[in-house]
C-alpha cells in the first residue's frame, strides 16, 4: 500500500499557529462592573468564568473548531502532499510523441485518432506535474523536434501539447533518441517516456543510456491505403501500375478512380481481404505532360484517410539527347541503333543543344558539358591522377558488380584490355570512396571502372579505352550502350516516372543560383535556393497534395506528393523495440502518474472560511427582523 508522501515538509511549522490561537480562547474577559436587579443570571456568569479560566476545560465552541480546521488545511496544503503512483519518480523526463501518418488513424468512425488518445495520457502527466517535477516535449515523425524544454510550468506544456499535429511521414525513433541523449549531458535524465501506436521500426541501431517506458497506445480500426505508384513508357502509351495494400483486419471492397489532368479517366472495383494487397494497371496515352491523382473510395469504415489519394507527374514525351564525339565510331554505331535518340553532333557536325541527357566522350575537355548522365572512356579524372595511372600491357576483368544499374548483363569474362590501369602504391579500394568513387570493376592491378555521383549526376568513367579492347566485338557492348541509355532515360523521366513520397521533394535540375519559393498544399510558403548547377534540393515536403514551386511569380513546377508506405498504411505494430544490446517491452498499463493533493485542502480550507464568514456574520437567533 502506497502512503501520502510530502515535497516540503518545512510547511509543518505553521501547525505551530495552532498554539496561539488556542491560547486565545483560554484569556479571561474583561467585563466592566454592573449591578443588576436579579440573580438569576449568575449561574450563566460562573460558567464565563470558568470556561475563560486557563486550565479548565472549556465549552464547545464551533467558531474556534472551523478555525482550527482552516489551520491545519492550510499547513497541509503548505506541506505540498501527494498521492504517489507506485512508478519511480523521475525529476526530469522527456515525453517523447509519435507523430507519423498512422498515429492520424480514428478506432472507430467518428472517434479519435491515436494522437488524441495520447495527449489525453500526456495532460493527466501535466496536471499532475509535482512542484519538483519538469517535462520536456518533443514531437517524433521522420525527425525530432523539441516542443519545449525542460519545464514545470503547466500552461507552456500545454499549449505546447495543443500544437502538435500528425506529419505524414514514416516514424523513425533514432533522432529523437539522440537529442534526448544530448539533453542528457545537461541534466540527469533517468527516464524516457514513449508514446506510440507501434508502428515503429522493430530494431533500432541505438545504445540506451536510460530507460525508455515504451507506452502503446491502443490499435485502430481497419484501414487500406494506396501506397506504391509508378509509370513506365511503352510504346506512344505509359502503364501506370497501382498498389493497394490493407491492414490485418481490413475486410472491404473500395472503388479505385483515376484522374487525368483534373478529370476522371478510369474506374476500377476491389476487393481485399486481411492483410492482402492488389496491383491495378491503368493505361495513359504518352501524348505530353500530365498530372495523374488516384484516388481510393472504401465502401466502409477506414480510419486511415491520408493514404486514400497519391499523385503522379508524368514528363512530356520528347527523344533522348546524347552527345557522342565523331571519332567513337563504335559507340555512334552501336547508339543509332536505338529508337527515340536524338545524336549529336549531327551529320553536318553542329551540336545544338545546350544540354544533353546523355554524354559518351573519350575527351577530358568533354568534362564541361552539362549532361544528366555523363561516361568517359579511358579517361582518368584529375583528382585520381595520384592513385592510378595507366601502364602499357595487357589487363583484363577479374571482378564486378553484376548488379550495377550500368554493367547488368553485360559478361566481361574473356575481355581482353591492351593497356593497364595500375594503383599507386598502397592505395586500396578505401582511398577510391573517400574522393567520392565506387568500383564498378576491378583489375589485378586496380580499378577499371569507375561511377562517381555529382550533385544527383551519375559519371562513370573506363580507364582503359574501349578501342583498345575486345569490348566492341562483344555481345555485351551493345547492351553497355544500351544501359547508359536507359539511365539516361530514368534520370530524364523519359522511361519510368514514380510517385513522390512524403519527406523532402525530389532534388531536380532549374536555372543556376535561382531563387525558388515553394508552395505547400496548405498554401504556406518557402524559400530556397538552386546551387550554381542548378539543383534544388533538400526542400521539406511535410504533407500530402500538390507542391508549386515558382521563381518571379512564375510557375517552374508542380510536384505531387503522396504518403506511400506501405508500414504506415498496414498499421503494424511491435510489442518489443530491440536496442543495440537491449530490448524493451511495451508496457502493459498506461503510465500513471503521482496525484498531487494540496488543491484538495486548499479547496477544503477556502470552503471552511467561507462557513466561518457565514457563521460569524449570521444573524442571532431571535433577534428581530428590521
Amino acid at each position: 500500500m502506497n502512503w501520502p508522501g510530502f515535497l516540503a515538509l518545512n510547511g509543518a511549522w505553521l501547525f505551530t499557529l495552532l498554539a496561539p490561537l488556542i491560547i486565545f480562547y483560554f484569556l479571561k474577559l474583561r467585563r466592566p462592573r454592573m449591578e443588576i436587579p436579579s440573580l438569576a443570571l449568575w449561574r450563566s456568569v460562573l460558567n464565563d468564568r470558568r470556561v475563560n479560566a486557563p486550565f479548565q476545560k472549556f465549552k464547545r465552541n464551533l467558531l474556534l473548531l472551523l478555525q482550527v480546521l482552516l489551520l491545519v488545511c492550510l499547513a497541509l496544503a503548505a506541506m505540498q502532499p501527494f498521492w504517489p503512483s507506485g512508478a519511480d519518480r523521475a525529476r526530469y523526463l522527456p515525453i517523447l510523441i509519435d507523430t507519423s501518418a498512422s498515429m492520424a488513424a480514428l478506432d472507430t468512425a467518428g472517434g479519435k485518432s491515436r494522437l488524441d488518445a495520447a495527449k489525453e495520457e500526456i495532460r493527466q502527466l501535466i496536471d499532475n506535474l509535482l512542484p519538483d517535477q519538469k517535462l520536456s516535449l518533443i514531437a517524433v515523425s521522420s525527425t525530432a523536434r523539441r516542443l519545449t524544454d525542460f519545464t514545470d510550468n503547466k500552461r507552456i506544456l500545454r499549449d505546447a501539447l495543443e500544437q502538435v499535429e500528425i506529419t505524414p511521414v514514416v516514424s523513425r525513433l533514432e533522432d529523437a533518441l539522440r537529442m534526448t541523449q544530448a539533453l542528457a549531458r545537461t541534466v540527469q535524465i533517468e527516464t524516457v517516456v514513449l508514446y506510440t501506436d507501434g508502428n515503429v521500426p522493430a530494431e533500432i541501431d541505438f545504445e540506451l543510456p536510460f530507460q525508455l517506458n515504451y507506452q502503446k497506445l491502443p490499435s485502430a480500426g481497419q484501414n487500406i491505403g494506396i501506397t506504391a505508384i509508378n509509370a513506365r513508357r511503352s510504346g506512344e502509351r505509359w502503364d501506370i501500375f497501382v498498389r493497394i495494400d490493407g491492414s490485418k483486419e481490413a475486410q472491404m471492397t473500395a472503388g479505385v478512380q483515376l484522374l487525368h489532368n483534373g478529370k476522371p479517366a478510369d474506374d476500377e472495383v476491389i476487393s481485399l481481404e486481411p492483410g492482402q494487397s492488389q496491383r491495378i494497371v491503368f493505361h495513359v496515352d504518352a501524348e505530353g505532360a500530365a498530372a495523374l491523382e488516384v484516388r481510393l473510395k472504401p465502401d466502409a469504415f477506414d480510419s486511415l484517410a491520408s493514404d486514400n489519394v497519391v499523385y503522379l507527374d508524368l514528363p512530356v514525351s520528347r527523344p533522348l539527347t546524347v552527345y557522342c564525339p565523331p571519332d567513337l565510331t563504335s559507340y555512334r554505331h552501336a547508339l543509332g541503333g536505338l529508337a527515340e535518340i536524338t545524336l549529336f553532333p549531327d551529320e553536318e557536325g553542329k551540336s545544338t543543344a545546350s544540354s544533353y541527357d546523355l554524354l559518351i566522350s573519350d575527351r577530358k575537355s568533354d568534362a564541361a558539358i552539362d549532361a544528366a548522365v555523363a561516361m568517359f572512356v579511358g579517361v582518368v579524372p584529375e583528382d585520381l591522377s595520384k592513385l592510378v595511372k595507366v601502364d602499357s600491357g595487357s589487363a583484363e576483368v577479374i571482378d564486378w558488380q553484376r548488379s550495377a544499374p550500368l554493367l547488368q548483363h553485360v559478361l566481361l569474362t574473356d575481355v581482353q584490355i591492351a593497356e593497364q590501369p595500375v594503383s599507386a602504391e598502397g592505395a586500396g579500394d578505401r582511398d577510391y570512396e573517400e574522393l567520392g568513387y565506387e568500383i564498378l570493376a576491378q583489375g589485378r592491378a586496380g580499378p577499371l571502372i569507375l561511377k562517381r555521383d555529382d550533385s544527383g549526376r551519375p559519371t562513370f568513367y573506363l580507364l582503359f579505352h574501349t578501342d583498345r579492347s575486345t569490348l566492341p566485338f562483344r555481345v555485351g557492348f551493345p547492351i553497355l550502350v544500351n544501359n547508359a541509355v536507359q539511365l539516361a532515360q530514368q534520370q530524364a523521366g523519359l522511361s519510368e516516372a514514380r510517385g513522390q513520397s512524403t519527406g523532402l521533394l525530389a532534388s531536380r535540375i532549374l536555372k543556376p543560383d535561382t531563387g525558388y519559393r515553394i508552395t505547400d498544399p496548405d498554401g504556406k510558403t518557402t524559400d530556397a535556393r538552386s546551387n550554381a548547377e542548378g539543383l534544388l534540393a533538400g526542400v521539406p515536403a511535410p504533407g500530402v497534395g500538390r507542391y508549386t514551386i515558382s521563381e518571379g511569380g512564375r510557375d517552374a513546377a508542380s510536384v505531387g506528393v503522396s504518403l506511400l508506405a506501405s508500414s504506415e498504411s498496414s498499421l503494424a505494430s511491435v510489442d518489443r523495440l530491440q536496442f543495440r544490446e537491449v530490448g524493451v517491452g511495451a508496457a502493459s498499463t498506461m503510465l500513471k502518474s503521482d496525484r498531487p493533493l494540496w488543491p484538495l485542502f486548499a479547496i477544503f480550507g477556502f470552503v471552511l472560511l467561507l462557513v466561518e464568514w457565514w457563521y460569524f456574520q449570521r444573524r442571532p437567533s431571535g433577534m428581530p427582523t428590521p
